[in-house]
């Protein structure tokens, strides 16, 4: 890359960082001939004195950020490969997918690695920058019921079945799986083998605590990760290279296609724990989802099927609040022959699950919302906002009106 061009690419990602940094972003969008926004605690901020990047400067950047790729995902040659290969990649494929590495900070620290798409719209050239943490939170610090953190653990225990978490983009999903995995690896001997595009968080081999003498103590179980167009060609290529690695659990980073839902039931179905995601929201709506996969006539079968191996739905979502973001979700677990019955009988038509849900240990999405609100937790505003229900939401405005 041309030192000229580098250095301009380096100043603006350096200007970005000074002066939103602070505000722990969490994406960075840069488009050609706009001014470069961020998403902060804040909300979306706009770096005002980088003024209008132009389309070369954009270029410049996609160009560095790609030169920055982590040193374990290429080999010299491949990576210099790569680095001439990014712009017909981008023209040719009309997006490029990749991750680089953290990016030195003005106090010093670097910031966590980061996922960038490379793609084209109307104006241009633009960048999108997800950054990532090394940091896994607690199990039990993410909002979730102590009920729920329990029964979620017990689930990740069995020696097969299949777990999903759903929401939408930037709900947290992957926050909260990579909890549970890291709460799996240190307390229990278990095997387990990630898949993911791109890898968002790395697992250490040690427990949190050091021993006595202050030394690192190897935890009782280890993770394999592996990224998709780095490591394996396409996540149903590494769901299947995943089962020759003899794995306890087995991670998929998202389902995006009848192949690899097949696979991973079938995977559940054969002495294996598997979990993994999908852009939808509440329990009712991921059955609906995967029956989309399929066709009509396998409708039935594949509903037995689920009934016996699903572990639990945790369909979650983050409401924005003047102190930060909160935690709404809904849980399906399934521990009884209502939800399994009405798992096995679902054909499109929400209330005999939706009965399921309502039955102790399960929670509901707007039952959960309805706790919030009144715990003062969010306003009625976010309220109205995030139901599910909008007749119980109503309701509920009239129960107040009367109340006052």
């Amino acid at each position: 890359m041309d030192p000229k061009a580098q250095a301009q690419a380096h100043y603006v990602m350096s200007e970005i960082f000074a002066v939103a940094g602070g505000n722990k972003i969490s994406d960075i969008q840069i488009r050609s001939g706009n001014w470069v926004y961020c998403h902060t605690k804040r909300g979306l901020e706009i770096i005002r004195r980088l003024g209008e990047i132009p389309a070369e400067v954009v270029m410049n950047v996609i160009e560095y950020l790609y030169s920055r790729q982590e040193a374990d995902s290429v080999g010299a040659s491949s990576k210099l490969q790569n680095m001439k290969d990014v712009k017909s990649r981008l023209f040719d494929d009309k997006v490029a997918d990749f991750s680089a590495e953290g990016f030195p900070l003005p106090d010093g620290t670097i910031s966590g690695r980061m996922r960038v798409q490379a793609h084209l719209s109307t104006s241009g050239p633009g960048i999108t920058c997800r950054i990532l943490s090394d940091e896994i939170a607690d199990l039990n610090t993410l909002g979730l019921s102590t009920d729920t953190v329990r029964a979620v653990s017990e689930f990740m225990k069995r020696r097969q079945g299949f777990g999903l978490v759903t929401g939408q983009t930037g709900s947290g999903k992957s926050t909260t799986l990579a909890a549970i995995l890291d709460w799996l690896r240190q307390n229990h001997p278990r095997h387990i083998v990630t898949v993911e595009d791109p890898i968002e968080y790395r697992y250490s081999r040690f427990l949190s605590q050091n021993d006595q003498n202050g030394n690192p103590v190897p935890s009782p179980g280890f993770c394999t990760q592996q990224e998709v167009g780095k490591h394996v060609g396409s996540y149903k290529q590494g769901l299947k290279d995943a089962l020759r690695k003899a794995p306890h659990v087995i991670l998929i980073g998202e389902i995006r296609d009848r192949e690899t839902m097949e696979i991973a039931i079938e995977a559940a179905q054969t002495g294996h724990v598997v979990i993994s995601t999908l852009h939808t929201n509440g329990a009712v709506k991921t059955l609906s989802r995967i029956l989309e996969f399929f066709p009509q006539e396998q409708h039935r079968s594949l509903l037995g099927r689920l009934s016996e191996i699903l572990m639990f739905i945790l369909s979650q979502g983050l409401i924005p609040t003047e102190g930060g973001r909160v935690l709404n979700y809904e849980f399906l677990q399934n521990n009884s022959s209502a939800v399994r019955s009405g798992i096995a009988s679902y054909d499109g038509a929400a209330k005999s699950l939706e009965d399921a849900i309502r039955h102790s240990g399960n929670i509901e999405w707007d039952a959960n919302l309805r706790n919030l609100l009144n715990m003062g937790k969010i306003t009625h505003t976010a309220f109205q906002m995030n139901r599910m229900n909008e007749e119980e939401g109503e309701e509920l405005l009239f129960i107040r009106s009367k109340a006052s």
